[in-house]
């Protein structure tokens, strides 16, 4: 398996797979075709390699959509999500002129009665096995799972929307698929919303369907709530942080650098163009994406210096023997200068980006975030602090930042300084990159009788930041909160509750035998599950390890319908205004 795989998310899917669909396969001998949609292709190629595939007999994989040659004497293996779509195409597969000799069917999740039937009346003598795996998210990290759908953001806070019920329906059914693959029945708590509702209408579907998946166990027994919590809440909940200027590092080369589906183009130094996945099977990239830019752009040219060091002799003397050594070695050598120098590269990229304008940016970002400046003097004049950037050239993107951090401090604007900032910024064309925050429950416009209570923030004032770094997520509060048990029931209402034993700082519950050896298994004791409505930007996904760091037996997972930069959130903003949208289906992608 690769390197990344071997722990978190991505091990347990690659491991659930294992134990359903590779075991069924190796009953028989025989070499099998696999057919996936596009959402088990993603799937798959998150937590597993063709090599891997090919080590349990599987040849040849396929797209289920495309026109592929029959094969009449090999058995196929279909692996997809129970949609109309799907099932229409694996029907076509044997209805007239079967493609295959027979079909091993596994869906992600739970099929509907009608597509059941439908397959059953054309190709129940071809199929062999149908299954319901349970796995219909995507395992993005160790610690971060998105349901692969941009989409949902847009259906659940349009105004215009016509699948927002069936849309929160689909992440609920995911979720449900999140829980048993962890084999957890967690309790539920949301965040409790004047404005808006559908954390509470989640809550109460993902609890729903939990109930009814676990009555229905295989096992004949009704499994007992675990030692786990779900919590849900809203993208309104904390605007700042998915749209600041982040200075850590795979924050920072998301927003800054063009990386599509976790892609990193660049130029070697003899200018070929070369390209680099940034995932968990490069072990110095899980190494250095939550550190801060500066430690990144000290280490790397370190390690560099490190490596190259270390292939001279140090007497100078050349044996058969230590060559022998060192050819062993080179593969290995190889590899990690390419790595080192992949970060290298992205690292400058990084800091030039820092150089031209970042820098200057994220001085006025964190004065209007924090509240006050890096000697903790209050900002009495918010308009003071965004003036020197609507005035200077920056992008049209970094000044709508700069203006939504200014409205955001403020919990909200007259109408009429709105319209002056609309101006200043030139997008009256589009003023709805502002307006449409609304819909999330932001403040944007300030009535007499509107009044909104900041919620009160932990105190970090030991904590030991950059001056430009200053903003800590709000999600980190909730996470600490909820692992300490001090989350207000009021602002956090139970929609169903876990044992009373669940204490994320460590105390283990009678039921359980004992206090498990090793950090790994201790997790599993008490895990946090959030789930954020309408996405997670980078810095969010790194409070669930910093914190999981820091409490040791307590695993902090974090998801959401997909992951977001500023630039993207904003683009999402912005598309509210259109009107519905054909009706999607979870594989329906884009990705960062």
């Amino acid at each position: 398996m690769a390197a990344g795989s071997e722990h978190g998310l991505k091990r347990i899917v690659w491991k659930r797979i294992q134990d359903t669909i590779i075991a069924d396969c190796r009953k028989s001998e025989i070499w099998k075709i696999l057919i996936l949609d596009p959402f088990t292709t993603k799937l798959l190629s998150t937590c597993c390699k063709m090599s891997d595939l090919m080590a349990e007999k599987i040849t040849i994989v396929e797209d289920l959509y495309k026109s592929r040659e029959p094969v009449p004497e090999m058995k196929a293996i279909y692996f997809m999500t129970p949609t109309s779509k799907c099932v229409e195409a694996f029907i076509a597969d044997f209805k007239t002129k079967p493609k295959y000799k027979a079909a091993y069917v596994y869906f992600t999740d739970y099929c509907p009665d009608d597509l059941f039937k439908n397959m059953k009346l054309y190709c129940a003598k071809y199929i062999r096995v149908c299954k319901e795996i349970n796995i219909s998210f995507m395992p993005q990290e160790a610690q971060v799972f998105t349901c692969g759908n941009p989409g949902a953001f847009r259906s659940i806070y349009s105004p215009k929307s016509q699948d927002k019920r069936k849309t929160l329906e689909m992440l609920a059914d995911q979720l449900v698929t999140l829980c048993a693959t962890l084999d957890e029945y967690p309790g539920i708590r949301y965040k409790k919303d004047s404005n808006m509702d559908n954390a509470r209408i989640l809550a109460e579907m993902v609890d729903n369907r939990l109930a009814r998946h676990y009555e229905l166990d295989d096992s004949g027994k009704k499994k007992e709530k675990t030692q786990a919590q779900l919590l849900i809440l809203e993208r309104g909940f904390d605007p700042v942080s998915p749209i600041l200027h982040e200075l850590t590092y795979q924050a920072m080369a998301y927003d800054l650098i063009d990386i599509k589906n976790d892609t990193y183009k660049y130029k070697s130094r003899d200018g070929s163009e070369k390209q680099a996945k940034l995932n968990e099977d490069d072990m110095l990239w899980v190494k250095l994406r939550h550190k801060h830019i500066a430690e990144v752009s000290e280490q790397i040219p370190k390690m560099l210096k490190e490596i190259s060091a270390s292939k001279k002799q140090p007497d100078g003397k050349i044996t058969i023997s230590n060559l022998a050594q060192m050819m062993k070695k080179m593969p290995a050598f190889r590899k990690q200068m390419t790595e080192k120098t992949i970060h290298l590269q992205l690292a400058e990229d990084c800091m030039k980006h820092y150089g031209e304008n970042v820098e200057k940016l994220c001085k006025a970002e964190q004065d209007l975030a924090v509240g006050s400046d890096v000697d903790g003097v209050k900002v009495k004049d918010p308009m003071r602090t965004l003036l020197p950037v609507l005035l200077n050239p920056y992008s049209k993107y970094d000044k709508i930042r700069a203006v939504l951090l200014y409205i955001f401090s403020l919990n909200g604007t007259t109408e009429e300084n709105l319209h002056k900032l609309i101006e200043h910024v030139k997008i009256e064309g589009e003023p709805e990159f502002i307006q449409n925050w609304k819909e999330l429950g932001v403040p944007i416009i300030t009535t007499p009788s509107f009044f909104s209570r900041k919620p009160t923030r932990r105190d970090r004032n030991q904590d030991e930041t950059y001056s430009l770094s200053r903003w800590t997520p709000v999600i980190k509060d909730v996470m600490e909160d909820a692992v300490e048990n001090k989350l207000d029931t009021k602002e956090w209402p139970h929609q169903s509750e876990c044992p009373a034993a669940w204490n994320g700082s460590g105390a283990v519950s009678a039921r359980q035998k004992h206090r498990a050896s090793t950090q790994e298994d201790r997790r599993t004791g008490s895990r946090l599950i959030i789930f954020v409505i309408g996405g997670i930007s980078c810095s969010e996904m790194r409070c669930a390890y910093e914190v999981t760091k820091a409490v040791k037996s307590c695993e902090v997972i974090i998801g959401s319908s997909h992951i977001l930069t500023p630039t993207i959130l904003l683009d999402d903003i912005k598309s509210l205004s259109k009107g519905p949208m054909e009706s999607f289906t979870i594989e329906d992608e884009h990705n960062i």
